[in-house]
């Protein structure tokens, strides 16, 4: 569970809040995403690439965080996509919170207009709507966050992003969680270095826990990546992927940036 009094705790609490003030025709819902574009392939893209390219950069577009402030007041959304994608991105997290991020569902749309990558919706979900409205605003994947959800509704939003044909990064934080998400059926791990107290990174956190890791899932590594040194290391311990947002966002040259943080192979999980 999230600590009291945190970031974290702060923005689940107001996404729940959220989420039950609202009257949610779900059936509706769904018959509108199902009218959606289909979309792109996201944790397929990252299995067929792992094994014949450096390690995958998730690139991310991020206005802001809560304990930083902005990153980027003039960031152009259009320009960035374009200089992730220029630079050998697998994919690009989009942040479309905007209390506390500056992220807005037309970021994720200018993304997808100016890029042909998949797209991961980088939110609080807390409901099935939520799942659902992913879809529609063209989301090709969601974060499902394991400290803000039961068991029981970690495994339905993974069902109905599935169905849905969209894929879901669940996130961890520890190695509790981590099991909580493999019971759950996720196949795409993203194991986060931030610790859920402090909010302080722990550079250690994401090799201890690659090797519990199976092979089968597509593993990546979240928060505190700021160096090519960083990447490598991870790298080395078996994740496929990195999902680095601040590091690039503050970069004088995103391109380049994105082509020297995945230029490492990449290491073999044993179990």
């Amino acid at each position: 569970m999230i600590p009291e009094g945190t970031y974290l705790s702060r923005i689940i609490d107001a996404h729940r809040r959220a989420a039950s003030s609202r009257a949610v025709d779900i059936d509706a819902l769904f018959e509108r995403a199902s009218k959606s574009a289909l979309p792109r392939p996201f944790d397929g893209w990252l299995n067929c690439i792992k094994t014949s390219r450096g390690i995958g950069v998730i690139a991310e577009v991020k206005r802001k965080s809560p304990s930083k402030g902005l990153l980027d007041k003039s960031i152009d959304i259009a320009a960035t996509a374009r200089s992730y994608e220029a630079g050998g991105a697998v994919a690009i997290s989009v942040l479309t919170d905007y209390e506390f991020f500056g992220g807005s569902p037309e970021d994720l749309a200018e993304v997808k207009l100016h890029s042909m990558l998949p797209v991961l919706r980088k939110d609080f979900t807390v409901s099935a709507a939520d799942v659902v409205e992913s879809r529609i605003m063209g989301a090709d994947a969601i974060l499902l966050i394991v400290a803000a959800l039961s068991s029981q509704e970690l495994k339905e939003f993974i069902s109905i992003a599935r169905d849905l044909k969209m894929s879901a990064l669940v996130e961890v934080h520890d190695r509790s969680q981590l099991e909580m998400a493999l019971n759950s059926g996720a196949s795409m791990i993203g194991v986060n270095q931030r610790d859920l107290h402090s909010f302080e990174v722990n550079p250690d956190l994401a090799v201890e826990t690659a090797k519990d890791i199976p092979s089968a899932c597509v593993a990546v590594a979240e928060s505190g990546i700021t160096s090519p040194d960083d990447a490598k290391r991870l790298a080395d311990a078996g994740y496929d992927a990195i999902l680095v947002g601040e590091y690039l966002v503050r970069s004088d040259d995103r391109k380049a940036t994105v082509r020297m943080l995945s230029g490492h192979r990449i290491g073999r999980r044993a179990f």
